[in-house]
């Protein structure tokens, strides 16, 4: 959402234009990449620092995978940088994600807790994942402490009740 809203690929209605082609494509590249062994593909950071360079097309994800690629060969030598160097990178691109935020409803505490708490949690844990998964472990919290069970989708209550299950496996077990 916030890739499509920094490229203004969004319709009047709030909807993403093309989005059966873009969900694919990552779910596509996220296969390829477990297949292959590596983390979860998905497109985020890569994608938001592009468009914010003005990048609009596949040329620069194509371009972005070419200079990955390279980055294999050359991982030795980029390992000799100090994380502290690559800070004010990560800083820049953290700050043009930001803008998605303005359009949470932080007047509905229903909204405005578990993107809070989805927030928050990633860099405390240094987890993407765990982010998500608090959050959404607390937007069903949320609704349903409000009642507003209609706005809870089956999806949401099959991850809800897999992410209560693996903490509970993991920290009482």
């Amino acid at each position: 959402m916030g890739i499509a809203e920094q490229s203004n690929l969004m319709d009047d209605k709030g909807n993403i234009i093309k989005v059966k082609q873009a969900l694919l494509t990552d779910a596509i590249g996220t296969v390829l990449g477990a297949c292959l062994g590596t983390s979860t593909v998905t497109s985020y950071v890569e994608s938001s620092a592009g468009i914010a360079a003005g990048g609009r097309t596949g040329l620069t994800s194509l371009t972005t995978g070419i200079l990955f690629l390279l980055a294999l060969f050359l991982g030795p030598l980029f390992l000799l940088v100090p994380s502290a160097a690559t800070a004010p990178a990560l800083i820049i691109v953290g700050f043009l994600m930001m803008k998605s935020v303005c359009a949470i409803d932080f007047k509905d505490p229903t909204e405005g807790i578990p993107a809070f708490i989805t927030i928050i949690v990633m860099p405390f844990a240094y987890s993407i994942a765990e982010g998500i998964s608090w959050g959404i472990i607390s937007y069903v919290i949320c609704k349903t402490v409000k009642g507003k069970f209609k706005d809870i989708t089956v999806v949401t209550w099959v991850l809800f009740a897999v992410f209560i299950i693996r903490y509970i496996l993991k920290y009482c077990l």
